[in-house]
């Protein structure tokens, strides 16, 4: 069975300063997903170029096919001296989850990593070796559905330090902590938040160091078939739906005009819900199949804004709130969030002559525009994305 990672992460600048001294980058290829999460030396500007020459380096390099005794040792050579301290120092952790089921982990310097499996704490085997001078934990295991990796910086196990926590919140109860999380079966996103949330509490909303949350769980495959536009050739209506239809997949669909032919197309009605829940946005409606019926242009481009909010990294309990809101773009938004790994957008090129500015070009639909900015949005998240278009 092939594996498919949820991935997402957040962090928090310490107090005062503009640049986070930690740095996460996240790479796909066709056989693996690579997460890096780097600290580097001190806070401010000097700490962000450490952290992002460091996880640059490495996922670039990984990326083409390197070694990682090969990144560390470039690192070594690349990293720029700093006149105070007279060292070129920063963390890092990487994960490569692949999607065959093996993953490779090697930390230096960082918290080690949180793993979880059926409910409890797994430390996977790990051996000690040095590369470059650096004293590296290097493991190799195999992955199951519903593992969850957290990867943090000091800050995190720091925060409270000196204030509300003596001796700071410590690996121990931040990887029960994200126990209780897996146990509640929270999405990556939620889980994410409720953690950074807490570190920020506890440090009093003053963090005394950069503080960083990347997490990955390994979920199955779940599709989501979104349909929205009518076909520019009114015959290739049939051809669009029956596409839509295929597969084992969530079936959406945007725009009443849309809704109408998938009505027309399957002999099924469309029953408009009365329920009014927010002004703002129009009302869902129900067909026999379909998972969820909303309108167009104005459902799309509040989902777009939610999404969009709990991509941020900063720390904002009220885009969660908005999330579990009752209307079409928040249930939308949760379903692309939390149930898809895989999106299929099925998209018509009719123009609807109601959503043109006639100082657009005219083969620009906003309709359109708004389709590909959520499939832009939806890779940057860690989807897969396909689209057809007719």
């Amino acid at each position: 069975m092939m594996m498919h990672m949820d991935i997402g992460y957040k962090s928090l600048n310490k107090f005062g300063e503009e640049l986070c001294g930690d740095k996460v980058e996240i790479v796909r290829t066709e056989d693996s997903d690579i997460l890096v999460l780097s600290d580097g030396l001190g806070s401010g500007v000097k700490a962000n170029i450490l952290s992002s020459l460091t996880s640059k380096i490495i996922i670039t390099m990984l990326k083409e096919g390197a070694k990682v005794d090969e990144a560390v040792e470039t690192i070594a050579q690349t990293l720029p001296i700093c006149k105070v301290r007279h060292v070129a120092y920063s963390t890092f952790s990487i994960l490569q989850l692949y999607h065959d089921g093996r993953a490779y982990l090697v930390e230096f310097d960082n918290p080690a990593c949180i793993m979880i499996r059926g409910g409890e704490i797994i430390e996977p085997p790990f051996e000690i070796r040095e590369i470059a001078g650096k004293t590296v934990r290097e493991s190799r295991f195999d992955i199951a559905i519903g593992d969850m990796f957290t990867l943090i910086s000091d800050g995190v196990i720091h925060a409270g330090v000196g204030a509300i926590l003596n001796l700071g919140w410590g690996w121990e109860n931040v990887s029960n902590y994200c126990l209780d999380l897996a146990r509640r079966d929270l999405s990556v996103p939620r889980a994410v938040s409720s953690l950074i949330q807490v570190i920020d509490n506890f440090y009093m909303s003053k963090p005394g160091d950069d503080s960083t949350v990347l997490m990955a769980k390994v979920v199955p495959q779940q599709v989501v078939n979104l349909f929205s536009g009518p076909p520019k050739d009114k015959a290739k209506d049939e051809e669009l739906v029956r596409d839509w239809m295929r597969g084992n997949a969530k079936r959406v669909v945007c725009g009443g005009t849309s809704a109408n032919i998938a009505g027309r197309v399957l002999h099924r009605e469309v029953r408009t819900s009365l329920d009014f829940t927010d002004p703002l946005i129009p009302p869902i409606a129900y067909m026999q199949g379909v998972d969820l019926v909303t309108e167009g242009v104005l459902t799309i481009n509040r989902t777009l804004e939610i999404l969009r909010q709990i991509k941020g990294s900063e720390v904002d309990p009220l885009s969660l709130n908005a999330l579990d809101a009752d209307n079409g773009a928040a249930k939308l938004a949760r379903m692309l969030l939390e149930e898809c790994t895989d999106l299929h957008l099925f998209i018509g090129k009719a123009i609807n002559p109601a959503h043109q500015n006639p100082n657009l070009p005219m083969d620009l639909s906003i309709k359109m525009r708004l389709l590909n900015e959520l499939a832009d949005l939806m890779r940057s998240m860690g989807k897969n994305v396909k689209i057809s278009v007719y």
